[in-house]
């Protein structure tokens, strides 16, 4: 039997930190600081709700970031 892998460490970031923020530049920054995964998603969009560790989400509106939260 395979070990089971190790995840990786999420980054010591604020998802809050990125409201308010344009989607490009949020995404952008995100993936400077180390998550290895950024889903951007409109208002209302229907999700799974499965956790992810490295990854951060959006809510975009009118091209601004108004929600943001890991998993």
């Amino acid at each position: 039997m395979a070990p089971i892998p190790t995840p990786q460490a999420e980054p010591e970031d604020s998802p809050e930190a990125y409201v308010g923020l344009d989607q490009a530049g949020a995404e952008r920054r995100a993936r400077e600081r180390g998550w290895s995964t950024v889903r951007s998603l409109p208002p209302g969009a229907i999700i799974t709700m499965e956790y992810r560790q490295g990854r951060l989400n959006f809510e975009v509106k009118d091209g601004l970031v108004v929600r943001a939260w890991k998993g």
